[in-house]
């Protein structure tokens, strides 16, 4: 119940830290008429439409089973999380088309941009403090949707500090090409990181395989029960639904051991699976060994 208040908690902090971005960064670009101020609040209203997303998704992943949904709603998390990675590539391509019409046809920047400064400095501030909060509460809880919004933030912080350097150059050098430039070099870091998030949750909503590291550690903790009369396993599969795990195996047992006992042991290995990948919802067959199987 604390990491379902603390994931809300991250949440809601994300949404009212974008909107004041967003403002700032609103404010700033239009006052100085740079094209890399007005990318940075495309991007953060990319930022704050995934952190609304994320709200709604961990608030419905929290509740419990229900009849329409008697495995949960964890896929809510899988499904921001998409939908989240695909604003950031929509945010990055919106930012190229703007700065090459720039690169293209030119324009005027007003030389005073200290506001600029000011705002993109403030932004890199907050959402360094916001996104570490972030990751941190995502880690804790196995949040895919809040370790989403972690990353959208923490591309912010990346772009943000880019357009402050320029923005520093510029008033320096008085070459106003640079804040084209680095509009489009912060896009496609924008872009690689909407890609990366989109591939992890489109891998999750078709179901694909834990990584071989965590199969690995389910393996091990299986084979560590080989002295209680545990004669092997097969069927082992897992998967990623939103912040757990939904994992099946079949364990194969003495014919003549009691149900009891094979009871027992499948209890004490769903524990030790838990203990070593967290968040899990194990389904355990239990098989009599009918003959000599060799475990992979």
């Amino acid at each position: 119940m604390l990491a379902e208040t603390e994931k809300k908690l991250a949440a809601g902090l994300s949404i009212f830290s974008n909107a004041t971005i967003i403002l700032l960064k609103i404010i700033a670009g239009v006052i100085s008429g740079s094209i890399s101020i007005i990318s940075e609040a495309i991007h953060s209203l990319s930022d704050f439409l995934a952190s609304v997303l994320t709200f709604f998704a961990v608030m419905k992943s929290s509740e419990p089973a229900d009849k329409e949904h008697p495995f949960g709603h964890g896929r809510y998390e899988d499904m921001s999380g998409f939908f989240e990675g695909g604003l950031i590539i929509f945010a990055a391509i919106f930012i190229i088309y703007e700065a090459g019409k720039k690169l293209i046809l030119g324009y005027t920047m007003e030389t005073e941009s200290y506001l600029g400064i000011i705002v993109m400095g403030i932004a890199v501030v907050a959402n360094f403090l916001v996104s570490s909060y972030l990751f941190h509460v995502a880690k804790k809880t196995n949040s895919i949707s809040l370790y989403a919004d972690g990353e959208h933030l923490r591309t912010d912080i990346w772009s943000s500090l880019g357009v402050l350097i320029g923005l520093i150059l510029i008033k320096i050098t008085g070459l106003l090409i640079l804040d084209p430039i680095i509009a489009i070099v912060v896009a496609f870091i924008i872009l690689k990181a909407g890609v990366s998030i989109s591939k992890t949750t489109l891998n999750n909503l078709l179901d694909a395989s834990l990584p071989n590291e965590d199969l690995d550690k389910i393996a091990q903790v299986i084979n560590k029960f080989k002295t209680e009369g545990l004669c092997g396993y097969k069927d082992l599969k897992g998967r990623n639904v939103g912040p757990g795990k939904q994992i099946e195996l079949t364990l194969l047992f003495p014919k003549n051991m009691t149900i009891e006992n094979c009871h027992n042991i499948c209890d004490k290995i769903e524990t030790e699976i838990k203990q070593n990948l967290g968040s899990c919802n194990i389904s355990i067959h239990a098989e009599p060994e009918l003959e000599k199987i060799l475990n992979q």
